[in-house]
């Protein structure tokens, strides 16, 4: 027996209602764990910074050699609180619409080589090689430049943090379709086809990539999609599995 077309009515808002209720209480799960992982990550750079300060007030004796490098941790471990801090304002500035862009005529290859630039010592620690290819001529955009070197960052930070040492990192920059692109593929750990689809969502990380996380709070891929959306372009991620590498490629509106 067919249900009739009150019954019909009556029932679609009901799943409609139970939908956000699901919903609602997926994202109380994700606020919470969010808040978990953050007060672990707090945790250890904090218990650091307290054992340096400890060990310094502790001794009238402590040398110079000692004291230097208990300065230089506390500094390493504030270093990475500072930039879990400006994250998650970035994340939040842009989902309430308060982040403005400060556009100018920029050359994408100029952005990228600073990306670059900021990361050369920590590829030369892992040694890392990075192979780059130019285009020919310069490839102009109407954007925030420093906004664009953060997304940049973010993505060959993230490449070099899941490769292995000795691994080799590729990157691409070209013009195609009126779109400058950016293209970035690592030889590490790749990504699992369930997890492709939800890479660059907020506080997501695959369970596999964890353990070579410097920070667990999933922040650093969302907001490379969301600055750049805010640019008018796109970022999408492929692998072909787990131990297969990544590839992650960002198109931008060129300017005339």
């Amino acid at each position: 027996m067919q249900p009739t077309l009150a019954a019909r009515q009556h029932r679609a808002p009901t799943q409609v209602a139970r939908l956000r209720l699901d919903e609602l209480i997926a994202a109380d799960r994700r606020k919470n764990e969010f808040l978990a992982v953050l007060c672990h990550e707090l945790r250890s750079p904090l218990a650091s910074i307290q054992n340096a300060v400890g060990i310094l007030r502790s001794r009238s004796d402590v040398d110079l050699t000692v004291q230097h490098r208990m300065h230089a941790l506390i500094e390493r471990q504030v270093g990475q609180m500072t930039l879990l801090a400006v994250g998650l304002l970035d994340v939040s500035r842009i989902t309430c619409g308060r982040l403005r862009l400060k556009r100018e005529r920029v050359d994408l290859c100029v952005v990228v080589r600073a990306a670059i630039e900021t990361l050369e010592s920590g590829f030369i620690l892992r040694q890392q090689r990075i192979a780059v290819t130019w285009p020919d001529v310069p490839v102009w955009l109407d954007a925030d430049s420093a906004r664009l070197e953060q997304l940049f960052v973010n993505i060959l930070g993230n490449a070099s943090k899941y490769t292995d040492a000795g691994g080799e990192i590729a990157l691409s920059v070209s013009a195609r379709d009126g779109d400058g692109i950016v293209c970035v593929t690592d030889s590490g750990i790749g990504i699992s086809q369930d997890m492709l689809p939800h890479i660059f969502d907020l506080f997501v990380q695959a369970d596999e990539a964890a353990p070579r996380s410097g920070s667990g709070l999933g922040i650093g891929l969302a907001l490379v999609r969301m600055l750049a959306e805010l640019h008018g372009g796109t970022v999408s991620a492929a692998s072909a599995g787990i131990g297969l590498g990544s590839e992650f490629t960002v198109r931008l509106p060129q300017t005339s």
